[in-house]
Parts: C-alpha cells; structure tokens; sequence
C-alpha cells in the first residue's frame, strides 16, 4: 500500500458564512454575502454553511441565493432543534447541488438549566424528533451537541447515538466556549468514535478560540480520527473566533508527514480569499497571523535574510506562492544586513554592490534608527545618494537622505 493509499480523507466544513459573521461588526449584506461565498467555494471547501434561515428573512433569502448560485460545496444552513426551524433551513437550502442541515441542540447542564429550562430527557425527545424531521428534507443531516465539551460525557454519547438513530450521518463534537486541552478534545472525540462504531457515521469539530487553541483542538481532533473539520476564513466567529481556515488547511498539508491526511482546499486560493472577507466584513487581518498576515512571509532579521536569500527553507516551511503571496518581502530596517538591503534596492531597480552598497548600509542603518521599516521611496533616494562618487566612506556627518533629494 502507498503512502497515499494510507492516508485518508478529512473534510472542511467552513462556517465563515454563519459562524463567522456572528463576530461583532463581521454582518454582511445580502450581496456581500454571496460574493464572500463564491469565493470560499472556490477554494474547494466540502461543505459551505450559508448562515442561519431562522434568524431572519434576509438572512433565509441569502442562504436561498448562495444555494441557488453556488456550486461545488455542499451547502448547509443551521436549524435549532424544531419543527419550524428545519423547515425554515429546507426551504432556504431546496435549490443547492447538495443539501446538508445542521441541527443543533445544547447538552451541557448549564446550557439546558439556565438557557433552554429543559430536563435531559427532553433534549433527547428533542433530538430525535428534529433529526428525524430533517431528514426527510435534505440530502445530508450534521447533528451538533452545543456546549459539547462541558457536557457529561454519558449523556453526551446517548444524545449522539439518538441523532444517529434517527438519521443523522454526521456528529459535531463543538467546543462552543473554548474551553477544552488539546490531549481532553482528543479523547473525547476518541470516546465518541468508540461509541459510534458505525464509520459511515462521520465525526465532525467545531473549535472556538477563546484560549487561543481552536486549531490546536481541531489538530488534536484530526489526530484522533475526527473526518470533517468545521473552520472560518481569518478565523472569524463569536468572541475570539473559530479555528482559523488558513491554519488548519497548512497545518495538516505541512506535516502530512504527522497527521497523514488529505484535504481537498486549494491553497493556492488561500490570500485571496482572506482578503476578499476581510474587505467584505471590514475586519483587517493582523499582520502577524499566521498564512495570511501581511508579515507571514516577511524577514526583518539580518541573519534571517541571509538565510533566506540562500535557501528559503532556512526560514520558510511553505513558499508564499503556494498559498496565493506573489513572493516573500525583505523587511529593510536597522535589523538588516548588507545581503538584505542588496537584495531589496535590486528588486526595486536599483542594485548596489561594492563601495556604494557599503555606503547605502551605513546610510540605512542610521534611516533605521529613526523609523520602523525604509519603504521603497527612502531606498530608493539611499542608493541614488551612494551612487555619487564619495571619496570617504559614510560618517556620523553624513546626512541621511530623505525621500525627494
């Protein structure tokens, strides 16, 4: 058997449409929303979630739009666990290629004490009869157990095994407040597994970020055998968000080596996309994130531009072409070195070498004392001044030239 023959097949189910807009200031409008899902669908994702019908009319109308426009994904809308909220998703989902419903209900004590005043017993009538109801409706039917992670895990397999029973043919395991280890999410989902031995019954995740290891649950799930991976473009979602898209994708391609599974997203659409929702919901993108920010492929450090320059896999595990960057950037700052500021005064037109680059060095590193990073304009005016025959070498006298002389 091949490597490639032993590896299996882990699905992405990206919510950027449903969870994600639920990050405040995230809420797109009817049009946005379609936009943002032609392109997440371009990126080759299993299943795309277009939001929740119930919520509101414009928001069942969108969902209504992207399954009529979009092809490729399997399209899912979010229903709670009831009657008109199926229905409501049925409708809004009835003109997709596929059809997936996403009913969820919580299980946690807290959430069915203080949120839903609902005894267990109820929420398992309630299950049933959802998930039965659904699936007469879709082509797919995910059942969720919100809360999932601080739920009583006895009570948690019984409510799985009843959505099963009743039609569902895939199970989320939600870590819905961030709460879980990573080594604890990975032995839950390692319990329900064993619970639900039937492996045409798929284990799905759903991890938020709020100590920051929504990735790192959805890695340990995958570790343990979970076969679909619920994800966000940005990592957008409720509170500090949802594991982010872009980090899982790269994750599991990088260390195919470790987690030997494969996923079916085009990176190579992964800058795209990010910049398309992060224009769409107005919520920038960090410069230090991970894959998409705009200093993922930057190099600052004189000993990491060196290094860098004579063979990117000195510092680079990816190349940023591979993920949609058109190159890396070499950061000019009083960090640098001479083979970094020759490197980035040649991309821009204007090599140095010799003498007039060792006056450019000098003449930068002092710039650099007084700014964050030279852009192109103060290297630009750097090498036109260290062109001109100079008989010394650069001192403490030597003005520094400014952009324009």
């Amino acid at each position: 058997m091949t490597e490639a023959e032993r590896r299996r097949t882990v699905r992405v189910f990206d919510t950027t449409l449903r969870d994600g807009e639920q990050a405040p200031g995230a809420s797109l409008g009817q049009a946005a929303k379609v936009r943002a899902a032609h392109a997440i669908a371009d990126l080759g994702v299993d299943v795309l979630e277009a939001g929740f019908p119930a919520a509101s009319a414009g928001e069942a109308e969108a969902v209504a739009r992207i399954a009529r426009e979009v092809r490729g994904p399997t399209i899912a809308a979010l229903a709670r666990a009831g009657q008109a909220d199926v229905e409501t998703a049925a409708r809004s989902i009835g003109g997709a290629g596929r059809s997936r419903i996403h009913v969820f209900i919580a299980t946690s004590d807290i959430h069915l004490e203080k949120k839903l005043h609902m005894t267990r017993s109820e929420c398992l009538a309630r299950t049933a009869s959802a998930v039965e109801r659904a699936t007469a409706m879709a082509d797919e039917i995910e059942f969720s157990a919100e809360d999932a992670t601080r739920s009583d895990v006895a009570f948690l397999v019984s409510v799985y095994q009843a959505a099963v029973a009743s039609g569902a043919t895939t199970v989320n395991i939600p870590d819905t407040v961030g709460y879980a280890q990573p080594q604890e999410f990975a032995a839950l989902v390692h319990a329900i597994r064993t619970a639900l031995p039937d492996t045409r019954v798929k284990i799905s995740v759903h991890c938020h970020n709020d100590l920051g290891l929504a990735v790192a649950n959805t890695l340990a799930a995958v570790g343990a055998g979970a076969d679909e991976v619920h994800v966000t473009v940005n990592g957008l979602g409720e509170r500090g968000g949802n594991a982010s898209l872009e980090e899982t994708v790269m994750a599991l391609r990088c260390r195919a080596d470790w987690y030997r599974v494969d996923v079916g997203v085009r990176q190579e659409r992964l800058v795209v996309a990010s910049r398309i929702v992060s224009e769409l919901t107005g919520i920038p993108v960090q410069p230090n994130k991970a894959i998409v920010g705009a200093n993922a492929f930057a190099h600052a450090s004189g000993i990491h531009q060196d290094g860098v320059l004579k063979d990117p896999r000195t510092y680079e595990i990816m190349s940023p072409q591979s993920v949609g960057w058109e190159a890396r950037r070499i950061v000019v700052s009083k960090l640098s070195g001479r083979r970094g500021l020759a490197a980035r005064l040649a991309e821009l037109g204007v090599p140095l070498d010799g003498e007039a680059l060792d006056r450019a060095y000098a003449l930068a590193m002092r710039r650099g004392d007084d700014v964050h990073e030279l852009d192109e304009h103060d290297l630009i005016a750097i090498a036109a001044h260290a062109r001109r025959p100079i008989e010394s070498s650069v001192d403490s006298s030597t003005p520094v030239p400014a952009a324009g002389d």
